[in-house]
């Protein structure tokens, strides 16, 4: 099974204001990608999953939008949300004192069947808000890497909370240019297996004991690579960073687990990217990145289809 997720992170956001978004009202325009992506038969797929992770304003919209449609036009098309609070509603318990957070009940209720955790942007805000307190964070690296520790705790909460609601996961892990050093290729690796090691066993420490695995996919960012005017990984590279996941991840939970390539799957490298054995799909932004740049689901077709030509 291939497995495309499309993060539409605040592509919400009308040009005028600054963002790439070509519709003013962002509710026709998440209509529209939903209507369109319907008629282009991507919720007919046989072999490819489809799941749009959503600013939360607009999932409703998405849900109603897809629901509008026969079940059988959409059956491969998912919604799901970007992120989760590290605490839920409970019965008996916290019942809704989570203001300006999205706990993991409220994205189910919405009609999200997916979440999106560990974003390098989430990780990246989590890292920035702690060195508000203390600004040593961002130059010192033992105390970088004591922060990411607490951070890796909480992205673990909220994988839990997520599970618990039976949420499915896309969880991201990936190294910087630091964390990776500028060694041999050998040195190299041996720094990108230490740090996506930690990253497995932090975030996702007790999910062997209560949750099937089919409920979790990982995504590999080489965070080092994702910007503009960054060069992404050559496929050699991807191929070995995505066997050492499945690799570790059976040794630390005794079961398989899906890996797609979250550095940004395109029009122009699903091909190569589809050639990867241990990558089993991609997550995809932006689709046009020169002239009207944004999200559109015309090319979102060309990606999956350049994707499922060499399965």
């Amino acid at each position: 099974m291939i497995e495309i997720f499309v993060n539409l992170k605040r592509f919400d956001v009308p040009r005028e204001m600054g963002g790439v978004c070509h519709y003013q009202n962002s509710k026709e325009w998440m209509d529209w990608i939903i209507e369109t992506s319907v008629q282009k038969n991507l919720g007919t797929l046989k072999n490819t999953e489809v799941t749009f992770l959503i600013p939360e304003g607009l999932i409703i919209s998405a849900h109603e939008k897809l629901s509008s449609f026969p079940a059988e036009k959409t059956k491969s098309v998912h919604i799901g949300c970007q992120g989760v609070y590290r605490e839920d509603v409970t019965k008996g318990g916290n019942f809704g004192a989570f203001t300006t957070n999205r706990p993991a009940a409220a994205a189910k209720n919405l009609g999200c069947t997916w979440a999106i955790i560990g974003h390098s942007e989430e990780i990246k805000d989590k890292l920035e808000t702690m060195s508000i307190y203390d600004p040593e964070i961002l130059q010192d690296q033992e105390k970088r890497n004591k922060a990411k520790g607490a951070i890796y705790s909480i992205v673990r909460q909220e994988v839990l909370c997520a599970l618990r609601t039976n949420l499915n996961v896309l969880l991201c892990l990936g190294e910087t240019a630091e964390e990776r050093g500028d060694g041999s290729l050998d040195e190299q690796h041996a720094n990108v297996k230490k740090v996506l090691k930690r990253q497995l066993e932090e975030t996702l420490r007790d999910f062997k004991d209560d949750y099937p695995q089919n409920r979790l996919v990982l995504a590999y960012e080489p965070l080092w690579a994702i910007g503009p005017g960054k060069t992404p990984p050559e496929p050699d590279y991807i191929s070995f960073v995505a066997s050492y996941i499945k690799e570790s991840f059976r040794e630390l939970y005794g079961s398989e687990v899906s890996v797609v390539y979250g550095g940004g799957l395109k029009e122009e490298n699903a091909e190569s990217i589809a050639q990867i054995k241990a990558i089993g799909g991609g997550l995809v932004a932006l689709t046009r990145f020169t002239g009207e740049i944004g999200f559109y689901p015309d090319d979102l077709e060309k990606i999956i289809k350049n994707y499922e030509s060499v399965n």
